[in-house]
Parts: C-alpha cells; structure tokens; sequence
C-alpha cells in the first residue's frame, strides 16, 4: 500500500488525499522546483539572452558572428578542442591500465594506488599545476638541480595536470565496467581454445566499450571547463575558459563572455547526452547472476602493466608531496631550509577565505541535502507522467559547466534595487551556486539510496494508521540516513575545492579558498599558495574522516537494533 495507495489517490481524483500527506507532497515538490527555476533556469535563460543582445540593443546574432571571426578565437577554440582531446585520450588510456590492474590482476600494495587516486581529489585543480610547477617550472627542483630548461609551461603542463586531475573519474568509470564482466565467457573461450590476447580482444574490450565512452566523455566536459590547471600553467596556450575569465574579469565585455559560454555550453551538452546513453546501455546490460572474474597473475602481462601504473601513481604522490613539502620551504628553490612562515598568510585576505570556504560549505550542503531528499521524496510519490519531468530537470545542471552558470549568477544577481540583488556579494549566493552545480550527482546519490527503502516499511506503517509523516520518519529517514550524510559531505567536499563555478561571485570583501591559492599563485607567493592548498587538503580529510566515523557509527547503530531480533 504505502507509496502506492498516494500514487493511486494522486491519478484517481474521487479518493481523497489526507492533508497531511497533500501538505508533504505540495511542499517537498514545489520548494526544490521553484529552488532548480530560480537558481539554475532563469540565470541560463538570461546567459543566452545577453549572448544575442547586440552592442546597439537589437536581438540577434552579431555577438556570435563576430566572435567567430576573431582571428584569435579560433585559435583559442581549436586550443580547447586539442587539449580536450589530448587529455581525454591519455586518462581513457591510462585509467583503463589503471582500472584493468586493479580487477584483473594480483598487484601487491593497492592501498598505494588508490590513494594516488583520492589525492587529487582532496584539492582544488591547480594543486596539480602547482606542485608542476615546483617541479619542472623555471624555479623548479628538476631545473635547478639538472641544469635543464625544461617548459613545463603550456600545452604540455596543462595536458599533464588536466590528466592527473581528470584521472581518477576515469579509472573510477571503467573500474565499475569491467567489475561487472562475467568469467563464464572466460571460461568457454579458454576451452575452445582462446589465448589470453583473444579474450582480452573479442571479450573485455567489447564488455568495456560503453565504460570506456562513458569514461571519454566524463573527462572531455571536465577538461573543456576547467579553470584552474589553464590560469596557472597554461601559459600562452589559451582556452575558452581562461578567455571568458579574462573577456568578463578584465576587459567587462559582458556579451562576449556570454557567447563563449555558449559555446563551451555546447560541446559540454553533447557529452553528456552521449555518456548518458552509454551508461544507461552499459549498466542495462549487466546480469544480477554474472560471476566475477578471479585475478590470476600472468608475468607477461602484470609486469609492464604493474611498471605502468606503479610509475603514474608515484608521478601523483610526488606532485602532491611537492607541493605540501614547498609550503615549509622558506624560498623555493633558492633556501631550502624548513619554516612555518608560510602558514602565516596576510595576503589575499589571509584565512578568512577558508573560513569562508567552511561556511559556504556547510550552508551548500545543508541546503543539498534538504533539496534534494524533498525532490526525492515528492518524485517517489507523483504518478510516473509527472515523475519523468522532474527526474530530467533535476539531472540538467550536469551538462552545465561551473564557468557558465556563475557568469549566469552574475548576470542574474548582480542587479541594485531588486529583491535578487540582495543575495549579490552574499556566502549564500555563493553556496546555491556550488549546490546547483553539483546538484545532478547528489540527486542520483539521493535516488539510488531511496530505491533502497523497502516498500513493506511504509505498507506497515500506512496499515497501522500512519500518514505520509509517520512513514516519513518510521520507514524512510531510517533507512535513508547513510545517503544522507553521503550527499551532505560530497556536497562539502566538493564545495571545498571548486573554482571555477565561484570565481566570478568573489569580491574583495568576499572570496573562498581555491580563488586565494590562485590569487597567491599570481602574485609570485608560490610557497604560501602551497601552504593554503595543504589547508585546504587537510581540511578535507578531515570531512572525510568525519564521514567514515559517521558512517561506521550508522552501521553499528542498525546491527545494534537488528541483533536482538
């Protein structure tokens, strides 16, 4: 009964509907809905807009014709299309090794390679252009030991740190493709015959091939909008991200950034249009009854591939570690000595961008999670004409680069004498933005967690007289409370770390974290930009903790009330 017996009452007028559950259902769909049309719909709508106002007021399209006929845009389009592509064949490579070492062989020590994995996602991008920097740049450690002239800086910098950043999502994307392959096909290939090169050619790759689409697509859109690794050392190798940045920050110009917002928009949608099919292909057709393939070692084979992904794990920890040793370096590379000077940051607003970071943090994640458990919650009870609608709008902001919708918030919100404007300059507006940027993952987090909730639980509670608030709190929160704290800390976490859905909502009374690592990085205070990206680093470890010792804490709570029965 339960859910079903509000969708039967929702589709069949003549069966009255508590109020209780009216009220639950009307405030749990319409309060996220109007949040996703006020905060994600109206400021695109806007962007596309002024992206076909002309300079003389008139609608049309003379931005983009114009645009396009810059001699440097082109180049700065085919840059970003290069570069894209480039390093979306690297990880796709690489993170194939990687994934491929860690399901199908016996490498020894994997806790080493999976925290090679987690250390970039533990800081904003540029950790990873920074600590190149230290290494290879022109002050770098390589340079002034060797005597090389090594130019780390362009497309070759830019192509290593989008990689070691982008990385990890691939590895994670094609480690989930090939876990679920089958060893029965194996096994009939090994007795007709097959040798391991064949099974591996007509049997893993073909399993593999949405994983690896998925995989290809995932890193081109983090790739084509990511900030960070193109501002630090990117050099003269420009990309649209950097050009919107530097059309809106330094010369103004409005209507240009709008129109290379669209056109980062585009390519961006299309990839995910693509990986969303391919995924949707790859996971439908996995068996429930498939059984997993046993790692077995093949010298041939493990040897070169452990050489491969033992070499790219320690290139991550030596760049990590680079950039965490320089912050206690007094003048890299001139004075090697240790100090904690660098840790007592003035500039750029000292550590009140952190503190920044942590309350705009704990307000996205807070608001996240309340959002989208309502969204949740209302989709699981409308009848399914309606439940699609929503289920689509809520992925959308996917597709949406972190650049365009905070130069969408800044043409939105950035208005005097309006009730909008007041949010301008404000942590909250900020924080709405990280949420909205993030809000497709934590919406399908959310999802998968409340498929989890058995039906039988809100059948009972309905059948002993409950309402929708007695199942709410009975049947569902229970149930429920592990995704919650999940989605409250990725949304922390990755609010923690962003740059490029927040740089254009900074102001100098009002900046976070990743914009101060920038910002000292640009000023030529390299150590100190070290020292704050390890307290940002820190600082996230900590969230994780935290979540660990929650979780663990939810887990031994449940045993503690199943065990007696």
């Amino acid at each position: 009964m339960g859910t079903r017996v509000i969708s039967h009452k929702l589709q069949n007028p003549g069966h009255p509907i508590a109020w209780e559950d009216r009220l639950l259902l009307s405030v749990s769909l319409i309060i996220p809905l109007a949040g996703l049309l006020l905060f994600f719909l109206y400021p695109l709508f806007l962007v596309a807009r002024r992206s076909l106002i002309g300079s003389d007021g008139r609608i049309g399209i003379d931005n983009y014709i114009s645009i396009l006929s810059m001699s440097n845009m082109k180049t700065v389009v085919s840059n970003s299309l290069i570069m894209s592509g480039a390093t979306t064949l690297l990880c796709v490579l690489l993170g194939f090794a990687i994934a491929y070492a860690l399901q199908r062989t016996r490498l020894k020590v994997r806790w080493f390679i999976r925290g090679a994995l987690l250390l970039p996602l533990l800081a904003p991008s540029l950790v990873q252009a920074l600590g190149l920097i230290f290494l290879f740049g022109r002050n770098g450690l390589i340079n002034q030991q060797t005597g090389w002239d090594l130019q780390i800086y362009g497309f070759w910098g830019l192509l290593i740190s989008n990689s070691l950043y982008a990385l990890p999502q691939a590895v994670m994307i094609l480690e989930a493709s090939l876990r679920h392959s089958d060893t029965r096909y194996y096994d009939a290939a090994q007795m007709m015959g097959a040798s391991h090169w064949q099974r591996f050619k007509d049997i893993t790759l073909p399993n593999a091939k949405f994983g690896l689409i998925s995989a290809a697509f995932v890193i081109f859109t983090v790739t084509i909008t990511d900030f960070g690794n193109a501002a630090v050392i990117g050099g003269n190798y420009r990309v649209l991200a950097t050009e919107i940045y530097s059309q809106v920050v330094g010369q103004m110009n409005f209507n240009v950034g709008a129109v290379i917002g669209m056109l980062l928009l585009l390519p961006t949608l299309v990839a995910v249009y693509i990986e969303r099919v391919s995924s949707q292909r790859q996971f439908g057709g996995h068996s429930e009854s498939a059984i997993p393939v046993t790692p077995v070692f093949l010298a041939r084979r493990d040897i070169p591939l452990g050489a491969l992904v033992y070499f790219s794990s320690f290139m991550v920890y030596a760049i990590v570690l680079t950039v965490i040793y320089a912050s206690f370096v007094k003048l890299w590379p001139y004075r090697m000595d240790l100090t904690l000077a660098n840790y007592n940051i003035t500039l750029a607003g000292g550590y009140a961008p952190l503190k920044t970071s942590f309350t705009v943090s704990l307000i996205a994640a807070s608001i996240g999670v309340l959002a989208l458990f309502s969204l949740v919650l209302a989709q699981r009870r409308l009848p399914r004409r309606w439940a699609k609608p929503v289920y689509l709008l809520a992925i959308l902001p996917v597709g949406v680069p972190g650049l365009v919708l905070g130069l969408a918030y800044v043409l939105s919100f950035n208005i005097s004498g309006s009730i909008l404007g007041m949010l301008y300059g404000s942590a909250l507006l900020i924080a709405l933005c990280n949420f909205y940027h993030f809000h497709s993952q934590g919406f399908l987090t959310m999802v998968t967690g409340m498929r989890g909730v058995p039906a039988s639980l809100e059948e009972t509670v309905t059948c002993m007289g409950g309402n929708a608030l007695h199942g709410l709190r009975d049947a569902i929160l229970p149930f429920m409370l592990t995704t919650l704290v999940a989605v409250f800390f990725f949304l922390f976490m990755r609010s923690m770390v962003t740059l490029s859905a927040v740089i254009f909502l900074i102001s100098p009374q009002l900046s976070v974290a990743a914009v101060s690592v920038m910002r000292l990085e640009q000023a030529g205070f390299t150590t100190q930009a070290a020292a704050f990206s390890v307290c940002i680093m820190a600082s996230v470890l900590v969230a994780m903790g935290l979540l660990k010792l929650v979780l663990h804490g939810i887990s031994k709570t449940r045993y503690a009330v199943k065990a007696p029965s």
